[in-house]
């Protein structure tokens, strides 16, 4: 009987693991909101005490200074907007495709139509409403009677082409520093070592003021620039190239060049399933070499020429025309890519030498050249080692990039202190400085962390 009352006992809620852990959790959640609701009450007071409004319409408002550099940034209307839902939609759907071949247990090969109907939704689909809508595409350029969105914009611009290109660069020097590190050569392996202890270990605001005033701006003056043929002229104004300028056969050029990638794409895929088959690849160099030159001239020969070179040219007291580079931009370009590379050389490095050596004695047992060794069986088992820690390496280009307000580069953080030096609105912007680039670092997590997913080790 006694037994049977004590099943039968309630346990006293505050005994309850299970909303005791609730209940903690939701103090703790109430402490929090009750925390922001008190500073948010606290900065609307200070704000109104000294005469400053809330709130972001003064986003609306005349920028009346100077941007640097000013990139085109692309007007949302027309076929811009069709394009940006095109490729949405194709995302999307490849994106459904794959979730639900996946849930089938259906094996995708290079072959396979399902191949052909992704890139056909997400690239060929997309640039072909591009092609039939370009006339309602347009874009802008910021002036000092824009608005302060089209400035934010425009430093936002600058930090995206800083960020894209750093971590191109960096990827592509930090590979040639590890490859470098590995080499057999005594002098190449130690020349490398000194290059990554260096610049590690230097900080990176100070490479930065190196690149910027004891290198660029000691190079010579307008008068007496560096000047090779007309193709490269280079001095303290900064780097001049001959900028490409769009003629009739240009967009036909640019799509024969798309369909030539894709090609190789199926070229690249098609070696590999030989390789598994039959032990050796199918050849990729030469055919790959003739299909991105051979259409795209074939193409060039129908159409009529692509593009025309616009030279730069000494007027006053500078080049006009052409392509040119800041030395703001270039220093920060070269410091944040210096800077990276010697970190993603000794993240590529470990993880070449995570892979097991009986792996290198197996490709050779079956006679694979040192290259094939490399290119097929170390590096695809390595990315798996390296990718994870590089997504830190491209976060911090990203992030750093913010330095570049010490050298003179309108960005987004120095494009946003301007506006708030003249509107005041702090807190709004100190707000769309977090917001933007927490946005910016998800989207690249997000990206490499779905790469990292499709080269994980599958285990059986």
């Amino acid at each position: 009987m006694s037994q049977h009352a004590h099943e039968n006992a309630r346990v006293p809620f505050w005994r309850n693991p299970q909303i005791r852990a609730w209940l903690y959790q939701s103090i703790m959640l109430g402490g929090l909101l009750w925390v922001a609701f008190i500073m948010y009450q606290n900065t609307l007071a200070n704000l109104e005490k000294r005469g400053i409004g809330s709130g972001f319409g003064f986003l609306q408002n005349e920028a009346g200074f100077n941007i640097g550099e000013t990139p085109p940034i692309p007007v949302l209307q027309g076929g811009f907007l069709w394009f940006i839902a095109a490729l949405i939609v194709g995302l999307f759907t490849s994106r459904a495709i794959a979730v639900w071949l996946k849930k089938k247990g259906t094996t995708i090969t290079a072959s396979d139509k399902t191949v052909f109907a992704v890139i056909t939704l997400v690239g060929i689909i997309p640039v072909l409403v591009l092609f039939l809508d370009s006339d309602s595409i347009a874009f802008t350029r910021y002036t000092e009677s824009s608005s302060y969105v089209t400035a934010l914009l425009t430093g936002f611009a600058n930090t995206i082409k800083i960020t894209i290109l750093g971590c191109i660069f960096s990827t592509i020097l930090g590979l040639i520093i590890a490859l470098g590190r590995l080499s057999p050569n005594w002098l190449i392996s130690k020349l490398c070592s000194w290059y990554v202890e260096l610049n590690r270990n230097l900080p990176v605001l100070l490479q930065l003021f190196f690149w910027y005033f004891i290198v660029l701006q000691q190079l010579p003056s307008v008068r007496q620039s560096i000047d090779v043929g007309g193709w490269l002229i280079l001095n303290n104004r900064g780097l001049f190239l001959p900028a490409p300028i769009a003629q009739s056969g240009a967009w036909p050029f640019c799509l024969a060049i798309g369909a030539a990638l894709i090609g190789i794409y199926f070229i690249c895929r098609r070696s590999m399933r030989l390789l598994n088959e039959r032990g050796t690849p199918g050849k990729i160099v030469l055919p790959s070499i003739a299909l991105l030159i051979g259409l795209p001239a074939l193409v060039w020969l129908i159409a009529g020429t692509p593009f025309t070179l616009e030279y730069p040219e000494l007027k006053g007291f500078n080049y006009r025309g052409g392509i040119d580079f800041t030395p703001e931009f270039t220093a920060l370009l070269v410091g944040l890519t210096v800077y990276v590379s010697a970190f993603n050389a000794e993240i590529i490095r470990s993880g070449i030498q995570a892979v097991s050596n009986g792996q290198r004695e197996a490709a050779r047992a079956i006679a694979l050249k040192e290259r094939h060794v490399m290119r097929l069986v170390i590096l695809p088992q390595a990315m798996r080692i390296i990718v994870p820690p590089m997504t830190s390496e491209y976060l911090a280009i990203a992030k750093n990039s913010s330095l570049a307000v010490a050298i003179g580069y309108p960005d987004f953080v120095s494009v946003g202190g301007t506006i708030l030096n003249q509107s005041g609105q702090a807190v709004e912007i100190v707000g769309i400085w977090m917001g933007v680039y927490l946005s910016l670092s998800l989207v690249i997590s997000l990206g490499m962390n779905w790469y990292n997913a499709k080269i994980k080790l599958v285990e059986r």
